[in-house]
């Protein structure tokens, strides 16, 4: 007898290496539901306008592609156990199959379904409860992580995508992804955004990126050039699996940076396990007593920072790139994160909040993960009295022309000069010296001890 399943897709939006779906065709006919859960993750977790974007297109490809296997994508939304439990009611579905995820509020949801929820892994290098500690924990420290992943390295083969899925006799009712307005209209502030969704799309970025992952490790850090895979979106989304792009690499000279960079998403989805709230809580509790700045001076800066009006071409060249085109270079995050935290004594925080918004790739374990490192405030953190000098940062990673595009009152200044030019052609004084900054960051954290 033919069962009728429900397959759950979150951020494993593919149709290759596919765990859930794969389980779900062999038992029989398949239905795809992805839910749009604006109210489980709660205010601060709702997607960001950055992730919607990406989730429109992300969508529409994914619904093209199982119309070529014979198949629907049925949308929903509402909370997420509600409408999957009224959608198997509905279609008479003996079960709901779906891949693991770590982030607190899809745990909660994971509880909610109990027994009519079969879960299957997929979303991660290796299965995060076998990379625990002698004490079965989840891993604090990355270092060790990263030696108790190599223990189960390679991960398996992936999964061909199928050619063909079992259809119901009758489509359940879905909604137009149009009516969820996931894109902005007015006004449309994604108009710079010039990555494309989609498998097919990460699949020829992970193809590309082949033939220069030997350059990776030096290339990553220098902002004008593309150093880096690019594949993050796709990672976050679930539209090419991890274990893919591994074997992807496979026969590289210098793939093991690359490789450790990949198994970092897996670390923070772990440490996210065993702190769930990590996006709220310092992960060194004795961080609560800091005393960032607040007031209409602070949100000020804050206002300037977020708009690259720093007076710092490479603080500001990242943010603006960031506004402009949902993504900032790898290198730069790091710099314009600290930045933040440590030169305007801002909490991490409210730069958490304002990259979940504008980040394509926002994600909760590594937005969350990476802000403490940054700060100093977490598990296995960078110490809080590291502070980036960001005019060092920005001529020793030779980012003069990244500079030059992003910042076009800029576009003139020649040389060295153009790392610290000073206000000229409307651009705007520093907000605040470096050692005053780095001052100020380093008593504050003296008042801790």
């Amino acid at each position: 007898m033919t069962e009728t399943s429900l397959v759950w897709l979150r951020q494993d939006l593919r149709l290759a290496d596919q765990p859930a779906l794969a389980a779900a065709a062999e038992a029989g006919v398949v239905i795809p539901v992805f839910v749009l859960d604006d109210e489980t993750p709660g205010p601060r977790c709702r997607m960001g306008g950055a992730q919607r974007w990406w989730l429109h297109g992300s969508l529409e490809r994914l619904a093209v592609d199982l119309e070529a296997v014979g198949s629907r994508l049925v949308l929903r939304r509402g909370r997420a156990d509600v409408e999957l439990v009224r959608l198997a009611e509905e279609v008479g579905a003996t079960g709901i199959h779906a891949l693991r995820h770590a982030e607190p509020w899809w745990r909660k949801i994971e509880e909610a379904l109990g027994d009519r929820l079969t879960l299957h892994d997929g979303n991660n290098l290796a299965p995060l409860r076998h990379i625990v500690t002698g004490g079965g924990q989840p891993y604090r420290i990355y270092s060790a992580f990263w030696r108790a992943l190599q223990m189960q390295m390679p991960p398996p083969p992936p999964l061909p995508a199928p050619t063909r899925l079992a259809a119901p006799e009758r489509w359940p009712h879905s909604d137009s992804l149009d009516s969820w307005a996931l894109r902005p209209t007015r006004p449309d502030w994604a108009t710079g955004f010039d990555m494309v969704p989609g498998e097919a799309e990460a699949a020829r970025r992970l193809s590309d990126f082949v033939d220069r992952v030997d350059e990776y490790e030096v290339d990553r850090n220098l902002p004008g050039s593309e150093g880096t895979s690019r594949l993050s979106p796709h990672l976050h989304f679930g539209e090419i699996s991890p274990a893919t792009v591994w074997h992807g690499v496979e026969g590289q000279a210098q793939s093991e940076k690359f490789r450790k960079e990949l198994a970092w998403r897996d670390f923070t989805q772990g440490v996210t396990l065993a702190l769930s709230d990590y996006a709220r809580t310092n992960g060194n509790r004795r961080y609560d007593a800091l005393g960032w700045r607040q007031g209409p001076e602070a949100e000020a800066d804050l206002r300037a920072w977020q708009q690259g009006r720093t007076g710092y071409p490479i603080v500001d060249a990242g943010m603006r790139q960031l506004w402009a085109t949902g993504w900032m270079h790898n290198r730069v995050r790091m710099i314009t994160a600290s930045f933040l935290v440590k030169h305007l004594l801002i909490d991490w925080r409210r730069g958490w909040e304002w990259y979940w918004d504008t980040l394509l790739d926002a994600d909760y374990g590594n937005n969350s993960v990476n802000w403490q490192w940054v700060a100093g405030t977490g598990v296995d953190a960078n110490m809080f009295s590291r502070i980036m000098a960001p005019l060092v940062q920005s001529e020793k990673f030779d980012a003069g022309d990244y500079i030059r595009a992003w910042v076009p009152e800029l576009a003139g200044v020649r040389g060295a000069a153009i790392h610290d030019p000073g206000p000229v052609n409307r651009y705007p004084a520093k907000i605040v010296e470096h050692r005053e900054g780095r001052e100020r960051a380093l008593a504050a954290a003296r008042m801790l001890r």
